[in-house]
């Protein structure tokens, strides 16, 4: 917060919510959303706002491995439907829900900026491009291959 001139606290905003997702599980609680609002002296409606805007940001808890998939024009014409389809059946989750062993959740975002990839994914701090139902059988391997190796 010391980053921001006095009386701009709401300046930190972005990066103070990124800070409490990390700290509670990858996700922001009402809770940790009203202590953000009060240790910027903000109200609380000023960051749930902002939360709720940016897909960035988890509003419920999430598995280890959040697989975003986008969903928007150059994605979708390139087959991304296809794919969250695909995710849907193989992990037997709807999007926006959860594996029952917490490993992955399935969300669907606007524009990740990656059209010439399409279709494309965030998982983590990493893109995904050009995926196919191999690419995604590889990528969900290697999640349990990594997750089993971390037990």
């Amino acid at each position: 917060m010391a980053r921001y001139p006095d009386g701009k606290q709401k300046s930190a905003l972005i990066p103070v919510l990124h800070i409490a997702q990390e700290e509670n599980a990858g996700w922001l609680s009402a809770e940790a959303m009203d202590y953000v609002a009060e240790l910027l002296s903000l109200k609380p409606i000023e960051v749930y706002e902002v939360a709720t805007f940016y897909s960035m940001y988890n509003l419920k808890p999430v598995g280890k491995y959040l697989f975003e998939v986008c969903q928007t024009g150059p994605c979708m014409l390139n087959g991304s439907d296809d794919i969250i389809a695909y995710i849907k059946e193989k992990l037997n989750i709807g999007v926006g829900e959860t594996t029952a062993d917490g490993l992955f959740t399935l969300k669907t975002v606007e524009c990740l900026g990656a059209c010439g990839y399409a279709p494309m994914m965030q998982l983590g701090k990493f893109y995904k491009e050009h995926l196919t139902r191999e690419k995604v059988d590889a990528l969900i391997a290697e999640c349990r291959t990594v997750a089993a190796a971390n037990n």
